[in-house]
């Protein structure tokens, strides 16, 4: 007797198995600020065909469905689910969100450029607008010394108050990335993304122009996930793997009668 269907079965279990990794991640990131939340897709693998249809069955007619059998299921991609997060407000003057498409471009080691919705930035030393890591947020926004009160508007319009001034001086402005294709960027861990050829190249703006988001001073937008989403998700899959699981164990079961009684 062929195992056939137990090679089907451990596809499943294999499949599952990666998709319960993917939940666990984003369960796992339920708070993590600007985290959006993957999606698993599977795919069959290739069947092997036994009779065609259409196929002649004799010598006047034909099979009309013929015998296709399929050789299991693997995990086609991840894909990442760009809705809108919750705002939540903070009251941090330089806590950013965007409420809408886009990204914020940052200067990553090594001069590569990364993208993140995480918008809880700091100033440096030199008064550089920077991530928490300390990478530069780009175009770069240095906030002079002495500063009293920073404004940045929802086209990304930043000003600053320095003492002996009685006006805000514009001391530049935050631009919003968008790609033909987000959902072809690469994660890369620390919240950032990176453009891969298939995201395209990176187009900067203004906020709030050309379908980019506006921003959001003193918010941070938080997790897509929906956590019971998430808990319905994960029941799903452990049920199917423990189908999957126990077709192994009957395959095994008459493997053994056939070896044992003919």
């Amino acid at each position: 007797m062929s195992s056939a269907a137990m090679h089907v079965a451990r596809t499943g279990l294999d499949a599952q198995d990666m998709r319960m990794r993917v939940i666990s991640n984003n369960l796992a990131n339920v708070n993590t600020t600007g985290f959006k939340k993957d999606r698993a897709a599977f795919e069959t693998l290739a069947y092997q065909l036994v009779t065609a249809p259409g196929a002649a069955s004799s010598s006047e007619s034909k099979y009309a469905t013929g015998l296709n059998l399929g050789t299991g299921v693997r995990i086609q991609g991840t894909a990442r689910i760009d809705t809108q997060g919750s705002m939540q407000t903070t009251g941090n003057s330089l806590d950013l969100a965007l409420d809408g498409d886009g990204y914020f471009q940052v200067q990553l080691p090594g001069g590569q450029l990364g993208y993140t919705r995480a918008g809880n930035f700091s100033r440096s030393p030199e008064g550089l607008l920077v991530t928490s890591e300390g990478y530069q947020v780009q175009p770069g926004i240095t906030v002079p010394e002495g500063t009293t009160n920073i404004t940045i508007g929802n086209d990304g319009t930043v000003s600053a108050t320095v003492p002996g001034q009685t006006e805000a001086a514009n001391i530049g402005q935050i631009q919003v990335a968008s790609f033909a294709n987000s959902a072809g960027l690469q994660a890369t861990g620390d919240n950032f993304l990176v453009e891969t050829a298939s995201s395209g190249a990176a187009s900067l703006g203004v906020a709030g122009e050309e379908g980019r988001g506006r921003i959001r001073q003193g918010m941070l937008e938080a997790s897509n996930v929906n956590v019971v989403a998430e808990l319905v998700d994960m029941i799903e899959t452990q049920r199917a793997y423990e189908v999957n699981s126990k077709m192994i164990q009957a395959t095994d079961d008459m493997l053994k009668y056939v070896n044992q009684n003919i």
